[in-house]
């Protein structure tokens, strides 16, 4: 029996897996940390996430469009200035709230799935691998 915290080989391409896609996400839409965790599989986890996108190029990776799972951007303290990442993001029609959060039922994207996907209680899963 394999121990669970087993460490795994290093994912070499980690960085561009969560790059395309991100690079897919489109205007006026955003994903959170978690969700693309969720979609690179078992092992990744939104703070690795947020690292990534820490180091994203701003011409080629649309990097504002990834927030935090309360619908907030996350970058206050990394981004000078403070707002960029919801100016941004409020360019492109997302809509925040005063407390700086926006509605995720309404500007978060899922991308398409081949197949719908059952939790184990038969419900529908937010996110797709």
């Amino acid at each position: 029996m394999k121990s669970s915290s087993a460490k795994r080989a290093p994912d070499e391409k980690y960085r561009e897996r969560v790059y395309k896609i991100v690079r897919r996400i489109p205007r006026g839409r955003v994903m959170t940390y978690g969700q693309i965790a969720y979609m690179l599989g078992e092992g990744y986890t939104p703070r690795t996430v947020g690292f990534v996108m820490h180091g994203a190029d701003e011409k080629e990776t649309p990097w504002h469009r990834v927030i935090n799972s309360q619908g907030k951007c996350s970058t206050g303290r990394i981004v000078l200035p403070p707002d960029k990442q919801q100016r941004m993001l409020e360019r492109e029609g997302v809509k925040f709230d005063a407390a700086g959060r926006c509605d995720l039922e309404e500007f978060l994207w899922k991308p398409k799935r081949k197949a719908v996907r059952k939790s184990a209680k038969g419900r529908t899963t937010l996110y797709a691998r």
